[in-house]
């Protein structure tokens, strides 16, 4: 997401780079820029025009402090907007009430509102700690409510069940008294969807509302929509007290218009984004975050939680203690550390939202995908354990035959084990003394697959 966005951006930004001080004249060129990277982004014409006066307003005669330069001042300028118009901070949900708070989700029809039930159940479960129920009011889609069904068993949730002949509000009602006697924390309601925005639609859905009370209506929306997003959002809003927005399918929408203008027309929140298929693909919204992630400057801190709740603790608790240990990175090593890499959405996910990754060179960037990563995978699991342990005993007969087995060229098995050899002598470094440094400055000569090496964001100081 935001991939076009950022890369216009960074390229007007660095036009104030460098500048002696803040003028009328040396920003409106960069100011232009901007205006024409959000249009293309899909950002809502009123949302771009406010954002453009206010950054204008704000940075001519601005006092820069000492410690940065004006081109520093203007992208702190424009990330503080940023986040301004995406809502300042992350408005988490509000469960205060007598069990089971119920949570409706609304939404067109192909939004995406039926994962995100199941992805909310799972977010609930695994870091709020909840004991989720969940139900489908939809009774119009084909098999709508048995893939919430399949989902809810998927994710660990209870599954209230309904059927097609029953009527929606029939089902919501029975749905809570069934919540209730199960003790569940949180009631989820799936709602039925349609093409478009109509009367019968928004008549029911209120009524589902009115006899349930939800403590949040949460309104679930396709990112790829771009400004269309937006402006479901508002007629939804119109007909239902929104507590909330879902943006869907972020991991598809390059553009990131949505996540722009979705807060200022509404005046809603957005409170979560999708950014996968799978059920643990949801991200609380974090608008300052995002904002890191549009101007290049990557999102640490969601990278650091995310190692914190996927990384395998004892892995890689025996991992460190094998280094410390001084024994050798091995095959089975890097494999598991693949693994690891993958759980947390593979290396797309997690470059994302590294610092400077946006200033490497775009062929480099173009060949870094979890395709070649997946390859590596499969190439180290046609080896015997012992190649695995030992790759010093990979000669040639054995490169043909790990190819043969793997579906790949005796080149990519190559290309492995150079890669390997590379990041076992990072691993020796940092076991020893002031062996972090040493890694760093190891790094920096190590090539990025595509070749290129790190990138300048990235290189210690």
């Amino acid at each position: 997401m935001f991939e076009s966005l950022s890369d216009r951006l960074s390229q007007s930004l660095k036009q104030i780079t460098g500048k002696a001080r803040l003028t009328e004249d040396n920003i409106s060129g960069a100011l232009h820029d901007v205006r024409i990277a959000l249009l293309e982004a899909d950002v809502a014409l009123p949302v771009v025009k406010e954002f453009i006066d206010q950054v204008k307003i704000k940075a001519i005669g601005l006092t820069v402090a000492t410690a940065l330069n004006p081109g520093e001042a203007f992208i702190k300028l424009v990330h503080a907007e940023l986040v301004q118009v995406m809502g300042e901070a992350n408005t988490a949900l509000n469960l205060a009430t007598t069990p089971p708070a119920v949570i409706l989700m609304a939404g067109l029809q192909g939004a995406g509102k039926t994962t995100t039930v199941a992805k909310l159940a799972r977010f609930l479960q695994e870091r709020e700690k909840k004991k989720v129920a969940v139900v489908s009011a939809d009774v119009y889609r084909p098999a709508a409510i048995a893939q919430l069904e399949t989902l809810a068993n998927e994710v660990g949730a209870q599954f209230i069940t309904s059927t097609n002949e029953e009527k929606p509000l029939d089902i919501v009602n029975r749905a809570l008294v069934e919540a209730k006697a199960q003790l569940a924390d949180v009631l989820l309601v799936d709602t039925a969807g349609r093409l478009a925005v109509d009367d019968v639609m928004m008549d029911e859905i209120r009524a589902l509302h009115a006899a349930v009370k939800p403590i949040e209506t949460l309104f679930v929306v396709d990112a790829m929509t771009g400004q269309d997003a937006a402006n479901t959002a508002k007629a939804f809003n119109d007909a239902l007290p929104l507590t909330g927005v879902v943006l869907a399918k972020t991991d598809g929408d390059a553009r990131g218009g949505a996540a722009l203008s979705v807060r200022s027309i509404t005046g809603k929140p957005i409170k979560f984004m999708g950014v996968g298929e799978k059920t643990d693909a949801l991200e609380a919204f974090y608008p300052d975050r995002l904002a890191s992630r549009i101007l290049g400057m990557g999102d640490v801190l969601t990278l650091i939680e995310e190692a914190e709740r996927k990384v395998d603790k004892d892995k890689a608790q025996r991992f460190a203690k094998k280094m410390q240990q001084g024994q050798k990175f091995d095959l089975e090593d890097f494999r598991d550390q693949l693994d690891q890499m993958a759980n947390m959405g593979g290396i797309s996910s997690m470059l994302d939202k590294m610092p400077g990754m946006s200033q490497l060179p775009t062929a480099a960037q173009s060949q870094i995908n979890d395709n070649q990563f997946t390859r590596m995978g499969v190439i180290i699991d046609s080896m015997t354990p012992k190649e695995k342990r030992f790759p010093d005993v990979i000669n040639g007969s054995r490169k043909q035959r790990i190819a043969a087995g793997s579906g790949s060229q005796i080149a990519d098995v190559n290309r492995l084990l150079k890669q390997h050899k590379q990041m076992q002598k990072m691993m020796k470094k940092v076991s020893r003394k002031g062996g972090m440094q040493k890694m760093m400055r190891g790094m920096q000569g190590m090539q990025m697959p595509g070749g290129g090496g790190m990138p300048p964001g990235m290189r210690r100081r």
